[in-house]
């Protein structure tokens, strides 16, 4: 695994810039050999990462449904993954990862909800109610 592009994708991450992010971290997973046991669990936290940066890249344009679904997809694929990135806190990560689940969930019930009553667009709903953007910070 290239160490050096996965730490430069999780600057990317912690600085926001989801896009980019997801590119690099793209490239991480890429790297890993698809046909080796040994490292499928490696394969599927790395595919969790870059899931990750592609659901912030969504939330980041105004899509929560797509942001949510991906999400939920990032989060799965990121059980476990303590072993594979030792060095990361992912307690930490999945606490704020599951506020961010919960203020997705509640964005999609609130679009429903005015969805109900008049035409609204999806991206219009709580843009400034959501929480602070996680971290994939490291262990202290």
């Amino acid at each position: 695994m290239q160490r050096n592009l996965l730490r430069h994708g999780v600057t990317l991450f912690n600085r926001a810039h989801f896009f980019d992010a997801h590119e690099v971290l793209e490239d991480v997973w890429r790297s890993v050999p698809r046909d080796c046991a040994s490292r499928r669990h490696l394969r599927l936290h790395l595919q969790g990462l870059v899931q990750l940066a592609v659901a912030f890249h969504h939330q980041s344009t105004g899509n929560h449904v797509g942001a949510h679904s991906v999400l939920e997809r990032a989060m799965r694929n990121l059980n476990g993954a303590d072993g594979s990135f030792p060095d990361f806190d992912l307690d930490r990560l999945r606490a704020e990862l599951e506020i961010w689940r919960q203020h997705l969930d509640d964005s999609e019930r609130a679009v429903e909800r005015k969805l109900d009553t008049r035409d609204v667009r999806r991206h219009d709903v709580l843009k400034s109610s959501a929480p602070a953007l996680p971290k994939i910070m490291r262990r202290r």
